[in-house]
């Protein structure tokens, strides 16, 4: 009999098993440049969820890529070599906060255009909503376009032609039971429209009162011009555009606004860009 072959000696049992490759561990980091081993696609990192990542090429276009250790490869030392991607302990996170209170990706190329918008009422809405949280919408690839007035909703929104995947979001002032606002977000419901709103007669409402140093906003009777009504009351000699510019100019982070304008712009966010799953 043989006594040289695989099994000639002594079993042992407690011999190291076979371990599989080993690669070097990397923070996850939104905006590393990364490489995807089995499709080729380069991209910036712009979500980390295991057993799945998001990279966005330099054309703005999202792609979700398996992930497991080695599946991407990195710049390590000045190689690009395969690599394990970890999470950030919460130390190692950024502190930096974009407006809207959420962690500031850093530079990342802008993501193409979803088909799903967000629809505001007027100028003044859409340039708060860019304001806050343009940084946001930016990374999403969310559009925010003024309605001039949303007398004819439901109409636009059949000429949009919602769906699954090109839905869109509303945000109405002065959402309250029993307002010309309730009845024509009725008239516009369908699966695909998410319609939110503040109670509020105007968005300059929703900016807290202190920021322009008064304790609250003046009540302007029924039937006056509620912006010119403001401006009387609190004694300012410009026009409604003046005004705004200078409120809108004293607007610097979420904390300046009213809590109901933050969750309707939020629910509208999650809405039109879930989160990946």
């Amino acid at each position: 009999m043989r006594d040289d072959g695989l099994m000639a000696g002594p079993l042992d049992i407690d011999a190291p098993r076979h371990q599989g490759p080993t690669y070097p561990i990397i923070e996850a980091r939104r905006g590393l440049m990364l490489q995807h081993r089995d499709t080729g696609r380069v991209g910036v990192l712009v979500d980390f969820s295991p057993p799945r990542l998001t990279l966005r090429d330099d054309e703005g276009r999202d792609h979700v890529l398996r992930y497991a250790p080695g599946a991407v490869r990195a710049d390590v030392d000045g190689r690009t070599v395969a690599v394990s991607l970890r999470r950030p302990a919460p130390a190692d996170r950024p502190a930096s906060l974009t407006a809207s209170g959420s962690v500031d990706p850093g530079r990342l190329p802008p993501r193409l255009a979803r088909a799903s918008r967000i629809w505001v009422e007027g100028i003044h809405d859409a340039e708060l909503v860019e304001k806050i949280w343009g940084d946001d919408l930016r990374v999403e690839g969310v559009v925010v376009e003024p309605l001039d007035g949303a007398d004819d909703l439901a109409e636009r929104v059949r000429g949009f032609r919602p769906g699954p995947g090109r839905r869109v979001g509303v945000l109405l002032d002065h959402l309250v039971a029993g307002t010309k606002e309730t009845r024509i977000a009725a008239a516009a419901a369908h699966p695909d429209v998410l319609i939110t709103g503040h109670p509020f007669v105007d968005v300059w409402q929703a900016v807290k009162p202190s920021v322009i140093s008064i304790e609250r906003w003046p009540d302007i009777p029924p039937g006056q011009p509620w912006k010119q009504g403001v401006l009387d009351a609190i004694g300012f000699t410009g026009s409604t555009g003046e005004f705004w510019r200078m409120l809108l100019g004293r607007v610097d982070t979420w904390t300046d606004l009213e809590t109901p304008l933050l969750g309707a712009v939020e629910r509208l966010i999650d809405f039109v860009a879930p989160p990946p799953r």
